[in-house]
């Protein structure tokens, strides 16, 4: 985009880790940000950040696997703030069980939110976005995007699918104004882990608190996003481990699948 200055962005999922981040960066570019999430107290501390940038911020409590919420956002934000530009499909959640241990509704509920919810959200502010001079949607996948990791499948069902979604609108709207970027991240300092469902596991606990010493911090995400804004930047990997997790999956599936195997074998009990 040529400009930020008094743009308006709506971001999923903003109540904290890469969408408080990507909203905070956005309000020092000079975006006003609608903040959007289920979490009525955490949206009401990014809005309140974002309001300290002195820029405006509305909040929009909904669950973005929902059609109806969904549908009806897009006129709630014009309403609050008179155009779109940007959107930031962030929302996400994960499960971390193997795929036989996912029930039916498990996996409902993560495609709900990490594939519908980017669905819903470009389907339903692409009227919006063709109205302005220039805007640009943001979807984020994931290194799982790239890989199929094990106890990850139905996050890697919907970030694959992200994925490819990402690319195609973008050949569709190619010829248009508006930019479509995908982003991968790898290891971040979120909170994902801890709100996902069956997070009262050990070795999810583990995990979780890993992450939280030696990931890298949601503001290197938003930090990319907005040079991927700014750039029209197609297809942004934030971190080594993606890298690798992308170039690894298309030199040697087949040795990668291997190693993945191994590795999920030494940490399970026997028999499991």
């Amino acid at each position: 985009m040529k400009r930020l200055t008094n743009r308006v962005a709506v971001v999923t999922g903003a109540a904290g880790g890469i969408g408080r981040a990507t909203s905070e960066r956005l309000a020092a570019e000079g975006c006003d940000v609608a903040v959007v999430d289920v979490d009525a107290e955490g949206a009401a501390q990014t809005a309140y950040q974002v309001r300290k940038s002195g820029r405006r911020a509305s909040v929009h409590i909904l669950d973005v696997a929902d059609q109806t919420s969904m549908a009806a956002l897009p006129e709630q934000v014009i309403a609050e703030h008179g155009a779109v530009h940007v959107l930031v499909n962030n929302a996400g959640v994960t499960i971390a069980l193997t795929f036989e241990e996912h029930s039916i509704e498990d996996l409902q509920w993560i495609i709900g939110v990490n594939l519908w919810g980017v669905l819903y959200g470009c389907k339903f502010f692409l009227p919006h976005l063709r109205a302005v001079d220039e805007a640009h949607i943001v979807n984020i996948s994931s290194m799982a995007g790239f890989l199929g990791l094990p106890m990850q499948s139905s996050y890697c069902v919907t970030k694959f699918a992200v994925r490819g979604f990402s690319e195609s609108l973008r050949a569709e709207l190619a010829t248009s104004h508006i930019g479509v970027t995908a982003v991968f991240p790898g290891p971040i300092r979120t909170q994902v882990l801890r709100s996902s469902r069956h997070a009262a596991d050990g070795a999810v606990d583990r995990l979780a608190d890993l992450l939280e010493k030696h990931a890298r911090p949601p503001a290197v995400v938003a930090e990319r996003i907005v040079k991927a804004l700014r750039g029209r930047q197609t297809h942004v990997s934030v971190g080594a481990e993606a890298y690798l997790t992308d170039w690894l999956s298309r030199a040697s599936p087949r040795v990668a699948g291997k190693l993945l195997g191994w590795g999920f074998a030494l940490t399970r009990p026997r028999g499991a």
